[in-house]
């Protein structure tokens, strides 16, 4: 994931660096570390803290310790009140001596999910609320490039990029209002392409959008308690193209998905699955090319719909917005 999207950064901070958090931390917003293991490293350390206070000292939401002597591990803990908590021990290291890292901090509104080098590998629960977690410390033997705070991104890539198959965590699910916008571009010789909203906790498929090239069809459909429901096929055209660049914008309303290809709307697609908080990740795959996944509020595409002379809401609505 690139520094270049985040709201602020700390280009080749000085070891030890402790500095404050723009605006705090909120749920979806994302901490990029992009530094480099010393050969001789013994362990680093990546506090995030409520305040730098050493007496007493400050409290830290989330201590994240690599650890490269003894049984290589990756140690998380708090400190409260002066104490520390029950360590989070993972007998697993993916950090190397001598190489270069990539470390993504997610925050959700109940855990910390940590990835490193494209590969997702702990979450840790609050133990603090985060609203008082203003502070970012890193120590020990470690070269830092850059440290990011990337905005909510509301979706946030679990390989940490764009490539394919694409896998997407939605943060707190989908809400009304809310819209998934996903540009690309067609393959050359594309046979088709298939995006899945879904649980992560379960194998439901709440929708699921199968575009196929050669025959023109546009597939919906779920899959909700290991079956398979009733595809949906009728279409007023087909808007992909090999080779073409697309903007696809998929509506979540009270109870339906409407989607549009490029600023026309295209169907509706009814709620099969009635708890859309429940509906936490993003699945694409197949013959594209991805540019850009973000979910944003309703305003926001009203802003992005109208640079097309007509709202694509307003086309074959059912209800008002």
């Amino acid at each position: 994931m690139s520094v270049a999207k985040a709201k602020h950064t700390v280009p080749n901070p000085a070891i030890p660096y402790t500095g404050p958090i723009p605006g705090g931390l909120h749920p979806g917003e994302i901490i990029i570390i992009q530094g480099t293991v010393p050969p001789d490293a013994d362990r680093f350390q990546v506090d995030l803290s409520s305040g730098c206070s050493t007496k007493p000292r400050s409290d830290v939401a989330l201590r994240f310790s690599p650890r490269f002597e003894g049984s290589p591990r990756v140690v998380c803990s708090s400190l409260l009140r002066e104490t520390w908590g029950e360590e989070q021990t993972l007998h697993q290291l993916p950090y190397k001596r001598g190489a270069p890292f990539e470390t993504i901090i997610l925050v959700h509104q109940d855990v910390f999910k940590v990835a490193v080098n494209g590969t997702h590998l702990l979450e840790y629960k609050h133990k603090m609320p985060l609203n008082r977690v203003d502070t970012f410390s890193i120590s020990g033997k470690v070269r830092v490039h850059a440290i990011g705070y990337v905005p909510n991104s509301a979706i946030y890539s679990e390989s940490g990029d764009l490539s394919l198959p694409y896998k997407g965590s939605v943060l707190k699910g989908l809400s009304p209002g809310q819209h998934i916008t996903i540009k690309g571009q067609v393959s050359m010789y594309p046979h088709s392409f298939t995006v899945n909203l879904r649980s992560s906790r379960t194998e439901n498929i709440a929708l699921h959008l199968n575009p196929r090239m050669k025959s023109g069809a546009f597939i919906r459909n779920s899959y909700l308690s290991e079956s398979w429901g009733q595809e949906e096929r009728e279409l007023p055209f087909f808007p992909f193209s090999p080779g073409e660049y697309f903007e696809v914008l998929i509506l979540c309303q009270p109870h339906q998905f409407k989607l549009a290809v490029n600023g026309s709307h295209l169907f509706e697609f009814r709620h099969r699955a009635q708890d859309l908080s429940a509906i936490d990740q993003l699945e694409i795959m197949g013959d594209l090319e991805l540019n850009d996944v973000k979910l944003c509020g309703d305003a926001t595409l009203m802003n992005k719909t109208r640079k097309y002379g007509n709202c694509w809401l307003c086309l074959n609505a059912k209800t008002d917005h």
